[in-house]
């Protein structure tokens, strides 16, 4: 298999294992092929890979359904485990702050454990859960419906709920980087949410791990330039090298300048 249809392939499953289910067309739209290209993908994704087509949409088999979010904090796990460590340690005891939905996140909630104090805003009910059992805490959830298996909650109610608040600092992921820098995501509201928490937070901080630069998604972010500080497992690969020196002064390695 050429490494052009692999790296196709790998994309596929991400966007199916991030949003559950994804039409033929948007695929060979966000991918840039033909439509017989993505139906042949998907044919044999099919036969092994827990996906299967549905009316002209590819979705994740039942035996998967139930886990994607499982999933997604399973990938890479200790490339997340060392950006939540770093991006812990840039917060100290009483600090207010935004967490927002995802599994990189999320980890920064798991690594924020030892902390006292903290007021936390945020819609990542997973998050909220693993800081609550310091009581010294104060978190803080909007209304709304808990989207499952994800444990979050999105809409219009949480963006208002994000701009009624203000904190230290912003914690937030993204789906994918543009090779210009540009932040995607699956859902304009994801989007919107992350700008809300950004625009609110003194400081801003992108919580990514190196897989995410060159991933497609179709909803436009702000540039990662605009970020005050961004944290990475590892740096990405050299296709990126232009990005990772216009953000040298606001970039921390969690597991150091390996490539």
């Amino acid at each position: 298999m050429s490494y052009k249809k692999r790296t196709r392939r790998e994309r596929i499953m991400a966007v199916v294992v991030e949003r559950g289910a994804i039409s033929v067309g948007a695929l060979a739209e966000m991918l840039d092929v033909s439509m017989q290209t993505i139906r042949r993908d998907i044919d044999e994704l099919c036969e092994g890979e827990g996906l299967r087509r549905l009316h002209g949409r590819v979705e994740l088999a039942e035996q998967r359904l139930n886990t994607p979010f499982d999933q997604r904090t399973g990938t890479n796990f200790a490339g997340k485990q060392a950006i939540g460590e770093a991006a812990a340690r840039l917060i100290p005891d009483g600090s207010s702050l935004f967490i927002s939905i995802g599994s990189t996140p999320l980890s920064v909630a798991r690594a924020l454990r030892g902390r006292k104090g903290l007021t936390v805003i945020t819609n990542n009910l997973s998050a909220a859960m693993a800081l609550s059992d310091e009581v010294s805490n104060r978190i803080i959830l909007p209304g709304g419906e808990l989207r499952l298996p994800d444990r979050d909650i999105l809409g219009d109610e949480v963006l208002s709920f994000f701009g009624r608040h203000r904190a230290e600092f912003g914690i937030f992921g993204t789906a994918g980087v543009a090779a210009d820098g540009s932040l995607l995501e699956f859902h304009s509201a994801e989007v919107r949410a992350s700008e809300r928490i950004r625009q609110n937070a003194r400081t801003s901080i992108l919580v990514i791990d190196h897989s995410k630069f060159g991933r497609l998604a179709h909803a436009l972010g702000p540039n990662i330039a605009e970020i005050d500080r961004v944290v990475l497992d590892r740096r990405p690969g050299p296709d990126f090298d232009h990005l990772i020196e216009r953000i040298a002064d606001r970039l921390l390695l969690a597991e150091g300048d390996a490539q």
